[in-house]
């Protein structure tokens, strides 16, 4: 598994009913394979996944993965509360194709540093697939600390953070702690640009899916060591990144990817559209950011000198 680049945590599109709306879905996979992203993630938040049913989960899973057929490694995220649950959603991962898992500590029960470490532990024994674990402290309240990691990178399987501690210096406590035994992407889109330059391998993002060629630009560009070509995109984007770090955000992002011929703003109940003065205040937002959408360079050089 290569655990580099950009990994964009997808939304699940819907139609006005609430069932979901694979063509639309497909053709922004189709953008985000387009614009050379790395991986796929799928059932993030993004994705609307606490209110997806397991056969909805598994068909987008089959219909995505058949869908990209190798081009890229199709992810699947995991947040359970049971950890036999969280078992048995690895193994039907494994199943159907999978190539790797996101996974997210025990929901809804507030469980301590033994009990997190132990529920990591056994679904990396359940499975032989990669796992990146998601370390968000301030949605999920709880924080995966450097001496859990140390317990957990016992595990050959886990092998990569989506790091949204919101602390930057994160990263580099990781690199001088474990190197390269795991590799960091980071998971907050407002903090990408700084963590890619303290040496993250990657990014897990949102605004991705409504703006994927600039989200790859600014990755490879960085790569490629043209850090002020970067710069200027991300300046220029982080108004857009902003929407991805509120409660909304999924609302937020599908709105942009509507307004970006991408999808639609449908979401799945008790999440509702936005409306008013919140939907026209978002709507700026992403029209100025359309309007001035930066020129960005070849792409394909960029990926071949790399």
């Amino acid at each position: 598994m290569n655990w580099n680049g950009v990994f964009p945590a997808l939304t699940t599109k819907f139609y006005a009913d609430g069932v979901i709306d694979f063509d639309t879905f497909l053709d922004n996979v189709d953008a985000q394979l387009e614009a050379g992203v790395d991986g796929i993630i799928l059932g993030g938040t993004l994705g609307e996944a606490s209110v997806l049913t397991i056969p909805e989960k598994q068909e987008l899973t089959t219909r995505t993965i058949a869908h990209v057929d190798g081009k890229v490694p199709v992810i699947l995220n995991i947040a359970e509360g049971a950890t036999r649950e969280a078992i048995q959603r690895a193994r039907e991962a494994e199943e159907i194709g999978a190539k790797g898992l996101m996974l997210l500590p025990p929901m809804r029960y507030a469980a301590d540093a033994r009990e997190v470490v132990t529920y990591f532990r056994a679904v990396a024994d359940s499975t032989s697939l990669p796992i990146m674990i998601y370390n968000n402290p301030t949605d999920y309240k709880t924080l995966v600390t450097l001496e859990m990691f140390d317990e957990l990178l016992q595990h050959e399987n886990i092998q990569a953070v989506k790091e949204s501690t919101r602390d930057i210096s994160n990263v580099t406590r990781m690199i001088s702690r474990y190197g390269d035994r795991i590799k960091i992407l980071c998971g907050v889109d407002t903090l990408a640009l700084e963590s890619l330059l303290m040496g993250a391998h990657g990014w897990v993002a949102g605004l991705v899916c409504a703006f994927p060629k600039e989200t790859v630009a600014i990755y490879r560009l960085v790569q490629a060591g043209r850090i002020q070509e970067a710069l200027a995109i991300y300046r220029w984007f982080l108004p857009l990144l902003e929407l991805d770090i509120v409660p909304k955000l999924v609302q937020n992002i599908k709105l942009a990817e509507q307004q970006v011929g991408l999808g639609t703003e449908h979401v799945r109940a008790p999440r509702l559209p936005l409306i008013g003065e919140e939907r026209q205040r978002v709507l700026a937002i992403i029209e100025a950011g359309i309007r001035t959408r930066p020129t960005l360079p070849n792409l394909k050089e960029i990926n071949h000198v790399l």
